[in-house]
């Protein structure tokens, strides 16, 4: 478990380091825009939040910058005033990081692995290990706003190798949502509970690039009747004609994806389209958005046995051929890119490539119980957040299985958000 725990913080790190020395440290404490953090903001706070719960809490060690804490306290700093806050210069906040590491480092050769929950399995480290790598998702998502010449490179995705068809239908009947038994499985996702759900149909892959360009060719930012009354007043006032970063050329869309401009490539999925999008979308094309279980029945139910997946391929971590993960490429991969990574209904790309927007509202499993701080989750319960699903490129193994739950309000999109849509089963339908 040591190991394991050393690779991956290792992994965070290295991550955090490329996202913040690619760019001048002018880029590094500008603010791209105000709904993201000056970068190296984000920088000094994952080392706070790892001083506060391995060095102090886990190792019971002295603090290191305790003056500090309130600095990248999330909650008491709003992200459009941190720019204006004392923050840690780029080389300051570097030196912060690594010293903080280095004191991990040593506790984590001694640390006892006991029945006390925060540090059973390891869960601190994989905690931490985890919010790294979520903030360095936000850090890729901030990149995508900055202006300026490319500075993040990677490798096209694979291609499609299979065709994919359009729906699937998923079975009435019970399944497991949630988990007991994942080691690193955060509060949100706990406790493992039966939900029984109606037969329902999901669309077999996301929606794609082309798929979105047929609903505004057909008026639909223009058409009041598919949005909801919410919906049309924040389009109205944003003024949204298409996803966040296209311009239109001509009878073609272009995206610009950090940095450089492209063709929109019809089969990749839609990203960067707020809930409201997805919302009238789906009334448009005749269904709506599958709620959350839904969304975690098709990813994780085997008809065969019966029981939950931790993946939609089994329980295997994800390896480069079973999901569009981690930064490895910087844009979704096409529809079919991925056939083993298809879950046992045959429905595909449910992990990375773009996070999927469902209905729900963001709220506890039944048996929610806040650990190791209301933070986390419960102050973010109710109706305000709508629930995401799946990963994104920019995910990180690490922080992305079957039962992981992302939220945001319905009105982002500098997310990498896109959706399917599922329906009823009509009476004609039969089980095939």
């Amino acid at each position: 478990m040591r190991d394991c725990i050393a690779v991956e913080l290792a992994r965070a790190r290295a991550r955090t380091t490329l996202l913040t020395e690619v760019v001048d440290d002018a880029d590094l404490t500008r603010q791209h825009s105000p709904l993201m953090s000056p970068l190296v903001w984000d920088l000094a706070h994952v080392g706070n939040q790892e001083e506060l719960w391995l060095v102090r809490d886990v190792g019971g060690r002295e603090p290191v910058r305790c003056d500090i804490d309130e600095l990248y306290d999330a909650f008491k700093q709003p992200r459009r005033d941190r720019p204006a806050l004392p923050l840690l210069p780029p080389a300051e906040a570097r030196a912060y990081l690594a010293t903080v590491r280095d004191k991990v480092h040593d506790l984590l050769d001694a640390v006892a692995f006991t029945e006390r929950p925060l540090v059973a399995d390891g869960f601190a480290f994989g905690m931490i290990v985890q919010h790294e790598q979520q903030h360095d998702e936000t850090m890729l998502a901030t990149h995508q706003l900055r202006s300026g010449p490319a500075v993040l490179h990677a490798p096209a995705p694979p291609e499609p190798s299979v065709r994919v068809g359009a729906e699937v239908l998923v079975p009435a009947g019970e399944f497991t949502m949630g988990t007991d038994t994942d080691p690193w499985a955060l509060d949100n996702e706990r406790p493992a509970h039966r939900v029984d759900l109606p037969a329902y149909v999901i669309d077999a892959a996301p929606v794609t690039n082309g798929q979105y360009a047929a609903f505004i060719a057909d008026g639909g930012y223009t058409e009041r009747r598919w949005w909801s009354p919410a919906g049309w007043e924040h389009r109205v006032r944003e003024q949204l004609s298409a996803p966040m970063h296209w311009r239109s050329d001509g009878d073609d869309w272009s995206y610009r994806r950090f940095g450089q401009w492209a063709r929109v490539r019809a089969d990749e999925p839609v990203v960067h389209v707020c809930w409201y999008e997805a919302q009238a979308y789906a009334a448009w094309a005749g269904k709506r958005l599958p709620t959350e279980a839904e969304w975690e029945k098709a990813a994780r139910w085997d008809p065969t046995t019966g029981r939950s997946r931790r993946y939609p391929w089994g329980d295997d971590d994800p390896t480069e051929a079973h999901a569009n993960l981690g930064q490895r490429h910087l844009r979704p991969a096409p529809v079919g890119a991925y056939p083993a990574g298809v879950s046992p209904l045959g429905v595909h790309q449910l992990i990375g490539d773009v996070w999927e927007w469902t209905s729900t509202a963001f709220d506890g499993h039944p048996g929610f119980a806040a650990f190791p701080y209301r933070e986390y989750s419960e102050v973010f319960f109710g109706d305000d957040y709508r629930v995401l699903r799946g990963g994104s490129f920019g995910t990180d193994r690490s922080a992305c299985r079957g039962t992981f739950r992302n939220w945001d309000y319905p009105i982002r999109r500098q997310i990498f958000s896109g959706f399917r849509c599922a329906r009823d089963v009509r009476p004609d339908e039969s089980y095939r």
